[in-house]
């Protein structure tokens, strides 16, 4: 189930990166650098925030790590295919 949670997740940030990115080109081009930069810096605390909530509340390790391994790849993903995706 948490699995399918993060993946959620994943999606709306994905979303709002995309959506976000078109609204500034539009109107403000010059400003896309900072707008990647807050993004990247909310999907970063984010992620922290949701690994170390998973750790501090799970008391089976094996999970905890194998939670924190599968986010952190979708995390990569996600970088990469906003990247490639805008850029």
């Amino acid at each position: 189930m948490e699995y399918v949670l993060c993946l959620f997740f994943f999606t709306l940030l994905g979303v709002a990166y995309v959506k976000g990115y078109d609204v500034v080109k539009r109107h403000s081009p010059e400003h896309l650098v900072h707008f990647y930069l807050i993004m990247a810096t909310i999907r970063m605390l984010l992620v922290a925030t949701i690994v170390g909530l998973y750790v501090f509340f799970t008391d089976n390790r094996e999970d905890a790590i194998r939670f924190a391994a599968t986010i952190l790849i979708m995390y990569a993903i996600t970088m990469v295919v906003t990247l490639k995706l805008r850029h």
